[in-house]
C-alpha cells in the first residue's frame, strides 16, 4: 500500500470540484476484475495521461453503500437472469465528508447506465421512506417493483478515482471489499479483489483501456451487488454466476464459497 501512495502523491490531483464536468450520470460502464498485485504494476503508468481525485488532501476515498431489494430479491434475480434492462436501489455514504446519496442505476438495454440521485441526510441512511422527498423519488423512480424496498446488503471498500487530462472518462478503483448481509446476518472479506471500471460518455478512445490490455487485465462484468449476495444468501440462484466466481478465486488466489443453493 505505500507503493501505491507514493504513486498516488506523485500524480496531479483533481478537486472535486474540477470533477463536476466529468459526472458522467448517462455512460458506458466498463468492469475489469484483477487482484492488488497487477494493480500496483500498472499505476506507474497513470500519472503521464491521468488526475487523481483529492479531497481534503486524501487521495483514497472510504465508501459504504447499502443495496435495498425487495424479500426476493428481484433487483438481484433480474441481473442473474440475465435482463438487460434493470434497476438498482442502494445509498452510499462518502466516508470522508459525511455525505449521503440515495441512488437508482438504471441499465438500459442498449448498455449505457444511467444514474439518478439525490442529496440525503446521513441520519435517514437506513431507511427509504420517513423522508419525504425520498419516498417521492423512489415513487417515481422505481419502476421494477411496487414492494417495499428494505435494506439487504451492505459493502465496505477503498476506491481511488482517475480522470483523464482531456476529462472525457473516469475510472474508478475499487479495493478492500467488505459485505455485510442485513437479512442473513452474514459476512464476506473480498479485499483481495480489485475491480476497476472505466466510465465514458460515448465511444471516445481510452488511454485507461490500453493500460488494461497491456497489463492483460480482461473484461468482465461483475456486480459488487451480486457478488456480495452470493456470498452471503444462501436462498438465491447462482448457476449463471458460477464461472465469475471461478473467475475470482484465480485471481486472488482464495477458494471463495457460493453461499447460494441451487433452486
Amino acid at each position: 500500500m505505500s507503493c501505491l501512495m507514493d504513486i498516488l502523491q506523485s500524480m496531479s490531483p483533481i478537486s472535486l470540484e474540477e470533477m463536476s464536468g466529468v459526472r458522467l450520470m448517462n455512460r458506458v460502464d466498463s468492469k475489469y476484475p484483477t487482484n492488488m498485485e497487477t494493480l500496483l504494476r500498472m499505476a506507474p503508468l497513470w500519472g503521464k495521461h491521468f488526475y487523481v481525485q483529492e479531497h481534503e488532501n486524501q487521495r483514497i476515498a472510504y465508501y459504504r453503500t447499502l443495496y435495498f431489494d425487495t424479500p426476493d430479491a428481484i433487483t438481484y434475480t433480474m441481473h442473474h437472469n440475465r435482463r438487460l434492462k434493470r434497476q438498482k436501489i442502494r445509498q452510499r455514504i462518502y466516508v470522508d465528508s459525511n455525505i449521503a446519496f440515495c441512488e437508482i442505476k438504471n441499465k438500459k438495454n442498449t448498455g449505457r447506465t444511467k444514474k439518478k440521485r439525490i442529496s440525503i441526510p446521513v441520519e435517514h441512511w437506513g431507511d427509504l421512506y420517513q423522508l419525504p422527498e425520498m419516498a417521492e423519488f423512489i415513487r417515481e423512480k422505481v419502476w421494477v417493483t411496487d414492494q417495499l424496498l428494505t435494506p439487504r446488503l451492505e459493502n465496505a471498500f477503498q476506491r481511488i478515482t482517475l480522470v483523464n487530462k482531456s476529462k472525457t472518462e473516469r475510472v474508478t478503483i475499487d479495493f478492500g471489499i467488505l459485505f455485510h448481509n442485513h437479512l442473513s446476518g452474514c459476512d464476506a472479506d473480498v479485499s483481495d479483489l480489485v475491480i476497476i471500471e472505466v466510465k465514458q460518455d460515448g465511444t471516445l478512445p481510452s488511454k485507461f483501456k490500453d493500460i488494461l490490455r497491456d497489463t492483460r487485465v480482461k473484461r468482465k462484468g461483475l456486480s459488487k451487488y451480486c457478488l456480495g449476495m452470493l456470498l452471503t444468501d444462501e436462498h438465491l440462484k447462482y448457476n449463471r454466476f458460477k464461472n465469475k466466481m471461478r473467475y475470482v478465486n484465480k485471481l486472488t488466489n482464495k477458494n471463495y464459497i457460493i453461499k447460494s443453493i441451487e433452486q
